[in-house]
This record gives structure tokens, sequence and C-alpha cells, in this order.
């Protein structure tokens, strides 16, 4: 396993500070046998975060390199990828990992507080995606992540911005994975547990002790392997690995009657019911259960004749 990413090139942004789970993860990567760059805005030369944790990898016997660019500036990360691709000649992996905290209350959040979240968390994974989307496609291959968090799957309290922005890549990556299928191109989302700031004097030590950055990382070498799924919500932390869904309830067929937001406050319940929910293939799938559940006038499911997209 240690050959498991062996040729491979991966970019990991944010990988010399921040949380740390970049660190971790851009490690990971090399040690089984990716070559890695390495970025984080901070620079890439001597004594720069990302450039101690590129000689790190070569120290180790991996290959690597640090970059400097800022994943909000899509001129930078156009750059980076050449850059890459200047040294290795080819970009196979990229995982999406920069981020910034500005937590408050939405009542105190500031715009500003709310768009420099969205920026470097949201546009900065649209930046990276978008710089490397047409190599991996000429290439035919590609694996991306996407970092979101159980903030933006569940909610958290004083995070409406981060949890915004972590719910918005988890939709990137649904459309994205389906637009990169016939390229071979896998796209999915890690959501990690791991020790931060946040998480201090909160946990007790001997729990805070359980997350390490590291346990989470085996989770991401999997999510960009040769036989890596695609669609898939991965959370990790403490070495347990579980899987978030987005799912639709079956519902119920109200139709045209006198008083339908009467008879929606009135089956709510049944609305809700989450006996046998699906997790849909594509948005799509909403449109044809309604619409199947109206032309038969019940709620039993038939098949209408899915549209042509351009």
């Amino acid at each position: 396993m240690k050959n498991f990413l062996a040729d491979r090139v991966a970019i990991v942004t944010g990988a010399g500070t921040g949380l740390g789970r970049a660190h971790a993860h851009a490690l990971a990567l090399a040690r089984y046998g990716a070559r890695v760059m390495v970025n984080d805005f901070k620079g890439s030369g001597p004594g720069s975060p990302g450039r101690a944790v590129a000689d790190q990898i070569v120290r180790n016997g991996g290959m690597a390199i640090a970059d400097g660019g800022d994943v909000t500036d899509f001129a930078q990360m156009e750059a980076m990828v050449a850059r890459a691709m200047g040294e290795w000649g080819r970009v196979d992996i990229l995982v999406n990992n920069a981020g910034i905290l500005r937590d408050k209350s939405f009542s105190k959040m500031t715009l500003d507080d709310f768009r420099i979240v969205l920026d470097t968390h949201l546009m900065g994974s649209v930046n990276c995606t978008k710089a490397v989307w047409e190599q991996m496609r000429t290439q035919q291959y590609g694996r991306i992540v996407m970092t979101t968090s159980s903030s933006g799957l569940y909610g958290n309290f004083g995070q409406a911005n981060y949890s915004a922005a972590k719910m918005a890549v988890v939709g990137l990556m649904q459309t994205l994975a389906l637009e990169g299928m016939k390229y071979n191109i896998r796209v999915n989302c890690l959501a990690p547990t791991a020790a931060t700031s946040m998480t201090e004097g909160v946990l007790a030590p001997e729990a805070l002790a359980r997350l390490e950055p590291s346990a989470v990382s085996p989770g991401l070498v999997a999510l960009v392997g040769e036989e890596a799924p695609s669609r898939t919500i991965l959370l990790a932390g403490a070495g347990s690995f579980e899987t978030a869904n987005i799912t639709m309830t079956r519902g119920v067929f109200i139709g045209n009657v006198d008083d339908p937001v009467a008879q929606i406050c009135a089956r709510l319940p049944d609305i809700q019911d989450r006996r046998g929910e699906a997790v849909p293939v594509s948005g799509w799938e909403q449109y044809k259960l309604e619409l199947s559940k109206a032309l038969n006038g019940s709620e039993q499911y038939g098949s209408p004749v899915e549209p042509k997209f351009g």
C-alpha cells in the first residue's frame, strides 16, 4: 500500500498552517507515494510554513515543492497548476483544504466576515478546481476532494458563514462528480473531526488526544486512489469513519384540494417520514418523483421521461 499513489501528482491547499489537517494530509499523500505540491498563502520561501512541510517530505524520501499562491486569486491558482505541470507533467489529485474561521453569532457577524469565509472556502475551492479541471479532462483522470464539515452538514452555533461555505462545497461536489464522470474525474467530500482551537476547553484532554489530524488522513488517501468512489461525503475522526447522505423522503401527494396548506400542515409527519427514503442520483429525481405521483394521481412512484440537457 505504500505505493498506493505512486507516480501521482497531488496539490494540497492550505497545507502549511491553519488547522493542521492539511499538514497531515500532505505528509500522508507523500507517504503513499504521491508527489506533492504544498500550497500555503504565507509563501514558499525558506522559513515559510509550506516550505517547511515540503522540506519534511523531501527529508522523508518523498518529492514535494512549496507554493505560496492565494486560493482566492484564480490567476495565482492557474500559476500554481502550471508550475506543477512544468515540474511533473500532470496533476492527478487536488485536495481543497484551505480555510479560515471568523466565528460569531449571526447577529454580531459582519458581512465582511461572512464574505471572506465564503471567498476562502467556497470560491477558493472553485478557483483551484477550475484551474485543474481541463487538465484532468484531457488526461482522462482526476481525483478531487472538497473539505466540508459537520458544521455545514448539520449546523453549529456561531458559524453561519463557515456552515454556509461548507455546505456549498457539498453542492459543488455533487455536480462536478456528475460532470466529471465520463472523464474519470471522481469528486468527493471529506468532513474531518480533529482537535483545533475550537475544541480546546470544550472537550476533555483525553478526548482531544484521540482527535489527532493524522487520524483523518487515511480517509483522504482512500478518496484519491485509483478505485476511489465518487459523490461520497466521508466523515472521519479519532480513527472512525462514517458517511453522510442528502436524502429525499417518499413524501405524500396532496393534489388539487381546497386547502393544500392545511393538508401539508396536517400531514407533515407523513411528509417527513424517512422510511423508504432515497439518495437521489441527481436533482432531477425530485422532478421525477413529484411528476410521477401527479401523473398517476397517487403516491406511487412512476418513471417520467427525463429531459435532455445540452
